[in-house]
């Protein structure tokens, strides 16, 4: 899914008050997500509050979302609101929802099913009016499936599903991600930028992001940063070009060299089955699936082989 069908999606769910679960791998611009949707919201003039679920310790975040009363536990001086509570009439965005424990999953759950709950150490019901989000990076069906993650939450969580695919999966995004990235940050520096090096942008086509959105970021500041005459380049080296085992494995039931000896062999099979599918990546009928790999991953491939797929169509 390109960036642009995220946007279209995230127009047609911001309008409602559906709760929406944001998947992908870190560094895909989850957050940013959560965001845009309340921002195009009914409740965009109200807060957007936000709550990373894993940076808080397991004790602590019950009063973090609910509050707490004065004298609730050692520590608790005075009253104390709580995210929803702070949330009330806006949105609430909670990252890292599978890193939560079985007893605020439980909370969580009456949160939303009832909209209702108690500050910790309060017997005083509040009721909330907060549109809920959520993200992750785990697979959280998965999650259900090992008895890590509750099914009654996952479905009340997964009511609209987005999922943010890792930049790999979309490389024809990243030409538009430099320009703008790179105008951005040279503004900040006082610097302009007139040209992006076409070298240096083939290299980050073919780079695998492992820190996707993130890492794209970063390497972009430094290149404006080092940028001279006007030309964003980047000094060799700066991309590790380390090609994953898993895009080496599954050719001809096998890794390695065995059954199609290196680079060579795979670029010959790939290109054999490429041939037969007329050049369709994914799908029943695709090569990927014949290959015996996940589709990102036989692009990645392609990509690192020089293949143009484009040819077999």
């Amino acid at each position: 899914m390109s960036l642009q069908k995220v946007l279209s999606t995230i127009e047609k769910v911001a309008r409602t008050d559906s709760t929406v679960l944001v998947t992908g791998e870190t560094g895909t611009g989850k957050e940013l997500v959560a965001h845009a949707i309340h921002r195009r919201s009914p409740r965009s003039a109200r807060a957007l509050v936000k709550v990373n679920c894993a940076a808080l310790p397991a004790e602590l975040i019950a009063s973090e979302l609910f509050g707490h009363e004065k004298g609730a536990f050692t520590g608790a001086l005075q009253q104390r609101i709580g995210r929803f509570e702070a949330a009330n009439g806006g949105t609430i965005f909670l990252d890292e929802i599978g890193e939560l424990s079985p007893e605020m999953q439980i909370s969580l759950l009456r949160v939303l099913q009832e909209k209702e709950f108690e500050r910790v150490g309060g017997n005083r019901t509040i009721r909330t009016d907060v549109r809920v989000i959520t993200a992750t990076n785990r697979d959280l069906q998965r999650e259900v499936t090992d008895g890590r993650f509750r099914m009654d939450l996952y479905y009340r969580l997964n009511v609209f599903p987005i999922h943010v695919p890792a930049l790999r999966e979309r490389v024809d995004d990243i030409p538009i991600l430099v320009d703008y990235f790179a105008a951005r940050l040279a503004g900040r520096m006082g610097k302009r930028i007139r040209q992006i090096d076409k070298g240096t942008l083939e290299s980050m086509q073919e780079y695998s992001w492992p820190g996707n959105i993130r890492e794209l970021q970063n390497v972009i500041e430094r290149g404006v940063i080092l940028a001279e005459d006007g030309v964003f380049r980047l000094e060799p080296g700066t991309l590790v070009r380390d090609v994953p085992k898993s895009t080496i494995e599954g050719f001809s039931g096998s890794s390695g060299a065995s059954g199609a000896s290196g680079s060579g062999g795979q670029k010959a099979e790939i290109e054999a089955v490429l041939r037969e599918t007329r050049g369709r990546i994914s799908g029943p009928d695709g090569a990927a699936v014949r290959l015996g790999v996940p589709a990102s991953t036989l692009e990645s491939r392609i990509r690192a082989l020089k293949i143009n797929k484009h040819q077999f169509r």
